[in-house]
């Protein structure tokens, strides 16, 4: 298999793009209503400083994976701190470098920008990513709490 090629997400993708975000929220046993697809498309297209933004693995010029990422404020950091919400690889393509390369393209995407930290979550359950995880970046002690209204 070729490298991947990483790109920023482009309006013409969004077919695509559908197919890999229903097939990751498929993988957490999710299911959005449409209303959710078209607004994070829209915010994915926004632009702005503080919009979400998007990364597309391509092999031979398919879309085999996705990163969703966001800049924002931290009492912590006189800069940005980077988000990384949503990663994801086909699976057929899993354990090959896709993963790796969309995690390195956000973290040169957050250098340029002045950050000084990426941080995501993954689902305890989700050994395969934390083996790639646990290879490139340090796993905190912090445990997330939600409440849902």
């Amino acid at each position: 298999m070729t490298d991947p090629e990483i790109r920023p997400l482009q309006a013409a993708d969004e077919a695509e793009w559908r197919r890999l975000w229903k097939a990751y929220l498929a993988f957490y046993e999710t299911e959005l209503p449409e209303e959710i697809y078209a607004s994070t498309f829209a915010r994915l297209m926004g632009g702005g400083a503080n919009e979400y933004r998007g990364l597309l693995a391509l092999v031979d010029g398919k879309p085999v994976g996705l990163a969703h990422y966001l800049f924002h404020r931290s009492c912590w950091h006189i800069d940005n701190v980077c988000y990384l919400q949503d990663l994801f690889a086909d699976p057929d393509v899993r354990g090959v470098g896709i993963g790796r390369a969309l995690i390195e393209a956000v973290y040169e995407k957050a250098q340029a920008e002045g950050s000084k930290e990426v941080y995501w979550m993954t689902q305890e359950f989700n050994a395969t990513a934390r083996r790639l995880y646990d290879r490139i970046a340090e796993k905190t002690p912090f445990i997330v709490y939600q409440q849902n209204f």
